[in-house]
């Protein structure tokens, strides 16, 4: 199960053409006995991601759940510490509920400032070093700097971005696929 923001829900895309639908056809190509539920919302903070997870959870009892969350907390500037302490809790329910988990990290544009891009950007390491989870440190790290791969809001990656994140993902999805 992916529990994301806009970013895996395909904003500005056809959700097929997704990373998270390229997920789905993955797995089935590499015959592994997964279904992929993407339970995304656009503008999804990790707060809304709390409070909406309980239900989510006991609905799709995920084996793993890849927490796609953060990045409008940072947009909007909300405290590092609540978004950890919201993203802590995630982590925590879906361990409880079985699921291993794979935490997403995210990266601010420099405006906000470098004490504030910095405390964001460590706290997604800081917590899977404290919770033993698999990190993918930066969902867009290997095209960040390519402005190709950027719809026209800067924000939210092209078509042509999906097949990238998916291989970023993969890398350190795979090892927690029995």
């Amino acid at each position: 199960m992916v529990f994301g923001d806009s970013v895996s829900a395909a904003l500005g895309i056809a959700q097929a053409r997704g990373w998270v639908a390229l997920l789905g056809e993955r797995l089935k190509r590499e015959r592994l006995d997964y279904s992929v539920v993407n339970a995304s919302v656009s503008g999804e903070t990790t707060g809304g991601g709390v409070a909406r997870l309980a239900p989510v959870l006991e609905k799709h009892r995920p084996a793993v759940v890849i927490i796609e969350l953060g990045g409008n907390d940072g947009l909007r500037g909300m405290p590092v510490a609540g978004m950890k302490k919201n993203l802590s809790t995630i982590i925590e329910q879906s361990r409880k509920a079985g699921a291993r988990v794979l935490l997403v990290g995210m990266r601010l544009p420099p405006n906000y400032g470098p004490q504030y891009t910095g405390e964001f950007e460590r706290a997604f390491p800081d917590l899977a070093k404290q919770h033993g989870t698999a990190l993918v440190p930066f969902l867009f790290e290997d095209f960040a700097a390519s402005n190709g791969f950027f719809q026209p809001d800067g924000i939210h990656p092209s078509e042509a971005a999906q097949p990238v994140m998916l291989e970023t993902v993969w890398k350190r999805l795979r090892p927690l696929l029995k």
